[in-house]
C-alpha cells in the first residue's frame, strides 16, 4: 500500500468502518513499514523494497499490557511470528490463569508457539473469506462498502 494513496485510503476506509461496526470492541494498532533499497545480483536493477516493523512488538505489548492491568482472561495470537513466544510467556507469569492460544493463518505454523500453547489451531482459508465485513453495511446513519478490489 506503500505509494498507493487509493490503497492507503481503502485501508483507511475499512479501518473506519471496524471501528463503526464495533465500537469499542476493536482497536487499531499500525506498524508501520521501512523503505530500503535493493540491488539484483543477478541483473544490477535497483528497487525499493518494503519491510513491515513494529507488529510484533505492538502485539507483544499489548499482551503483557493486557495481562499486567487483568483486562483479559482469554487470548487468541493470530500469528505464526515466534518472536512472540517471550511476550506469551511474559503475559503467562503475570497471570498464571490466562489461556492464550494461537490462530496460524492459512499456510503458516510456529513450531514454538505451537509447544507454548498447545491449545493453537489453524484458521483455513475459508473462515477468513466467511469472516470479511458483508459488501454494504450502514453504522449510525454512515454507509460502509467494501470496495470492489477486495471481492
Amino acid at each position: 500500500m506503500l505509494d498507493n494513496p487509493e490503497g492507503q485510503s481503502r485501508q483507511a476506509h475499512y479501518h473506519r468502518a471496524l471501528e463503526s461496526l464495533y465500537p469499542g470492541a476493536v482497536h487499531i494498532v499500525n506498524g508501520r513499514y521501512q523503505s530500503r533499497k535493493v540491488r539484483c545480483t543477478q541483473c544490477g536493477h535497483e528497487y525499493t523494497r518494503y519491510e513491515e516493523k513494529e507488529t510484533d512488538v505492538n502485539i507483544a505489548t499489548a499482551l503483557v499490557s493486557d495481562a499486567a492491568l487483568n483486562l483479559m482472561d482469554t487470548a487468541i495470537i493470530m500469528s505464526a511470528d515466534s518472536d512472540l513466544a517471550p511476550a506469551v510467556r511474559a503475559a503467562k507469569s503475570i497471570r498464571s490463569t490466562l489461556f492464550v492460544t494461537a490462530a496460524f493463518p492459512p499456510r503458516r505454523s510456529s513450531a514454538e508457539l505451537k509447544n507454548l500453547m498447545p491449545a493453537s489451531f489453524r484458521i483455513g482459508r475459508s473462515k477468513i473469506v466467511q469472516s470479511q465485513l458483508p459488501d454494504q453495511f450502514e453504522v449510525d446513519g454512515q454507509a460502509h462498502e467494501r470496495p470492489e478490489y477486495w471481492r
